[in-house]
């Protein structure tokens, strides 16, 4: 796991001009990437890349290049391919030959073998650029489901590219800017495909290509998520699970660093962590395990709606079922308030929107565990492959016109982001409008199976949706946050292949006990202690710490007595109405309208983007 970056220029002799800006790109990429850094510079085309050394510590320097005889062809490249021994046995009956044990040398001579059909061969989660001087073209490739983030930037003569957002801005070429587009997108929690924040700026789709020559621009997809006939039985189908899983997990295990698995004591974390234990036992070793916990939250838990239990009795009973050498990291509310653990979390993801206290507390989580390991595996996106959240049950969000999340949390004044906004501002931002369009197109992309009811296909809809839009808002905080740390978090249930296996098996049978996860609670039943397999689903956690919100509160003062920025965006009043409420008792909803003020005044402050709000 690493950052790359980088900057394609027809009409510039890049050797002479470019180096300097590629430096400041590519040291943006530094948290990503604490072990090495790399760049190439060509006449057009120079590559810069930040390492994160996981597999051949030695041999798997960046960026990475062949010379064919007729051109250079150059790669800069993050990410893991879990099938890349495959792969490399394949290319050596072709006649390649390598240097290095990297999966980087493995896809570059794929992309030798086979051009940009490469991407259709990778199983894993990466993005990479490649500059074909045998054709002056640069491809840019993100894995399918777009667990590893990629943005470019146009330029008159070329494009800027980069892992996160900062090292685009970097560029001297990039405007720092930020128009109403930008704010929809981030506000609205609709994760519109492409988008980005910052003016001029783009994503490269989950499953895209992005080629750029002195034609123009291109991008294509090589992976959307397909309808499938499923004509499995019940039996076969949990048993094609538990195949999938075990492949899988086998797969992601494999590293030259220090790995562990992050245990909530949830099914999801829990399957993980067994399937780690097992497959680590085959060679005598323990896997070790990390949760997140905090100051006196057993013995003050309060079960609400969201959150039935508390994690830790159950993370340690799976990690004594499982044999994992456990560790809970146990945060107080000053260390998740901390005003530079705010600042450290914005900068990181590059947003003026974050969760608060759950991003606070994942950043200070994933911060310990890479004092002890670099790899991390993750349960993350189980909800979304296998219907985990209880709203996909209820009849009212299943006939909501709208994203299901959006049906649940915006509601009322529980969750209206604009409400904190001053009237002109949510007046031209026009939220509903953006949501209901956004839901439209999201809607048209799904592709119904034949013979399938109207409620089979009003399922296979609300499972689109949670796997194209919502797990990537999901997925780009994980990587943005741990990569803040220099740890790389890998997540199986992302694997394409179980992804789309379970995305075509019929509601039904996704649901035939009659609960969430049926099929992935059946397949592993025989892991787990029965306490996790009947446990209802629970949230990451957040804190419920009055202090921690005292702590908001003080800041929102703090934040009142200056002539901030904020607030040319933010209606003062709102903040003032929430400062002259106390600590205890405080509803969550009203507590997190503190968080995103605080969070888009640090944003404000780090940025200073150039507002287009007209």
């Amino acid at each position: 796991m690493c950052g790359l970056a980088g900057w394609v220029s027809f009409d510039r002799d890049l050797t002479q001009q470019g180096a300097a800006e590629l430096d400041a790109m590519t040291a943006t990429m530094t948290c990503r990437g604490p072990d090495a850094c790399g760049t190439w510079v060509d006449r057009h085309a120079a590559l810069g890349h930040r390492r994160l050394a996981v597999i051949d510590i030695e041999g798997g320097t960046q960026p990475m290049s062949v010379d064919t005889g007729e051109g250079v062809v150059t790669i800069t490249y993050t990410g893991e391919v879990y099938n890349f021994t495959e792969l490399k046995d394949e290319l050596l009956r072709r006649g390649h030959r390598f240097r290095t044990r990297s999966d980087t040398e493995v896809v570059l001579h794929g992309y030798l073998e086979w051009g940009e059909a490469v991407a259709e061969r990778l199983n894993g989660m990466f993005a990479f650029a490649i500059w074909d001087a045998r054709a002056e073209k640069l491809v840019l490739i993100r894995d399918r489901m777009g667990v590893k983030p990629l943005y470019y930037y146009s330029t008159d003569d070329g494009v800027l590219f980069g892992s996160e957002p900062k090292a685009i801005l970097a560029n001297q070429l990039a405007e720092r800017a930020v128009d109403l587009d930008g704010l929809r997108a981030v506000f609205s929690f609709t994760m519109p495909p492409g988008s980005a924040l910052w003016c001029g700026m783009n994503e490269v789709l989950p499953g895209g290509i992005v080629t750029v020559n002195r034609g123009g621009l291109r991008e294509h997809r090589y992976w959307t998520l397909p309808t499938r006939p499923h004509t499995d039985d019940q039996r076969t189908t949990i048993a094609n699970v538990r195949a999938l899983l075990e492949d899988i997990v086998g797969r992601q295990m494999v590293s030259d660093v220090p790995r562990c698995t992050l245990l909530s004591g949830g099914l999801d974390s829990s399957v993980t962590t067994a399937l780690a234990a097992v497959k680590l036992g085959e060679d005598g070793e323990k896997v070790r395990s990390f949760a997140v916990d905090f100051v006196g939250r057993e013995k003050d838990f309060v079960a609400d709606e969201l959150r039935g239990t508390t994690d830790a009795p159950y993370a340690r009973e799976v990690a004594s079922h499982v044999g994992s050498q456990h560790e809970a990291i146990v945060l107080d509310h000053a260390a998740i308030a901390d005003p530079e653990v705010r600042r450290a979390v914005i900068t990181c993801r590059d947003s003026p929107l974050t969760l608060g206290d759950m991003d606070n507390s994942l950043y200070l989580l994933f911060r310990a565990i890479r004092k002890y390991s670099t790899v991390a595996l993750s349960g993350e996106s189980a909800d979304e492959v296998f219907g985990g959240y209880r709203w996909f049950f209820q009849p009212e969000v299943q006939a909501a016109k709208t994203f299901p999340w959006m049906a649940v949390f915006v509601s009322g004044a529980r969750a209206q982001v604009s409400d904190r906004f001053n009237a002109d501002i949510t007046k031209a931002l026009d939220l509903p409008t953006f949501i209901r369009d956004q839901y439209a197109s999201a809607v048209g992309e799904v592709e119904r199976a034949e013979g399938e009811s109207d409620h089979e296909m009003r399922m296979r809809v609300m499972c689109h949706l949670h796997l194209t839009r919502f797990v990537r808002m999901l997925l780009e905080r994980k990587d943005r946050i741990s990569m803040a740390v220099g740890l790389e978090v890998r997540v199986p249930f992302c694997d394409h292949r179980l992804v789309e296996y379970v995305y075509n098996t019929p509601w039904s049978l996704k649901t035939f006990d009659g609960r969430e996860k049926s099929l992935l609670r059946a397949a592993t039943a025989d892991l787990l202690p029965q306490s996790v397999l009947d446990r209802v689903k629970a949230p990451y956690p957040a804190t419920l710490d009055p202090h921690y919100t005292g702590a908001l509160l003080q800041q929102c003062k703090d934040l009142l007595a200056t002539d901030d920025p904020v607030f040319e965006l933010v209606d003062r009043s709102y903040l003032e109405n929430i400062t002259q409420q106390g600590a205890d008792g405080m509803p969550i909803d009203v507590r997190n309208g503190m968080e995103r003020v605080l969070d888009l005044s640090t944003w404000l402050d780090i940025y200073r983007p150039e507002l287009r709000l007209t």
